[in-house]
């Protein structure tokens, strides 16, 4: 499946390893969001020629990281409020529809690593004080996407929008006294996928995206 090769698979080119470098340093905001991208010192910084980079660009604004304006060039995207309300609505109805199949397509063995995985993210948020997962198999909302099993649900999600949504969620939300809710909500949802409730799993995924989504316009306000 091509949304788990671009995190499984290693990096082949030197425009790959680029590709996932910027990619990480625009999500927890490394470069800065909203600023001008110059490929000659994107070149220099990185030490690789201007065509990686420019190929590089060209697939981070794939993902929805970058914006190309006229007479401007490329740019970050900038955190706005417009920006999470319409990318959290989107979010909000496609992770629910994700949280609905898993209960009903994820196997056992897929439902008893989600429990795994939750165990290990326990430790973390323990101390109240962060819930940063990493991207990919380690991301509980990456883990359920996936077990939707729907091919066209997961595209839209990961190969689309999901590094943006990661990116608001580093830069403005897995910090604070959210962590802990946050964290209760995850285990309720694991709960309903593992009773193979399939509304209920979506009815939480849905709520829990509201009150992330409340969460981070407090902190854009």
């Amino acid at each position: 499946m091509a949304s788990l090769a671009m995190f499984t698979a290693q990096p082949v080119t030197s425009t790959d390893k680029i590709f996932i470098q910027l990619r990480t340093d625009i999500v927890e905001g490394f470069i800065p969001s909203g600023s001008k991208l110059s490929e000659t010192e994107l070149s220099t910084k990185y030490a690789v020629s201007r065509a990686v980079i420019r190929e590089a660009i060209n697939r981070l604004e794939s993902c929805h990281l970058i914006e190309r304006k006229a007479n401007v060039g490329a740019r970050i995207v900038a955190l706005t409020m417009e920006g999470l309300v319409e990318l959290y609505q989107v979010r909000e109805a496609l992770e629910g529809m994700a949280a609905r199949l898993a209960a009903t397509h994820m196997s056992d063995a897929e439902v008893a690593d989600l429990n795994d995985l939750l165990s290990t993210h326990f430790e973390t948020v323990q101390t109240g004080e962060s819930y940063y997962q990493e991207a990919g198999d380690l991301d509980f909302h990456y883990r359920i996407i996936v077990g939707s099993k729907n091919h066209q649900l997961i595209s839209m999600l990961i190969d689309s929008i999901y590094h943006l949504i990661r990116m608001y969620r580093v830069q403005l939300g897995m910090a604070g006294p959210r962590v802990t809710t946050a964290f209760d909500e995850h285990r309720h949802i694991v709960q309903a996928i593992s009773n193979r409730d399939a509304e209920l799993a979506e009815m939480l995924m849905r709520r829990h995206i509201l009150y992330s989504k409340r969460n981070l316009e407090r902190k854009l306000a």
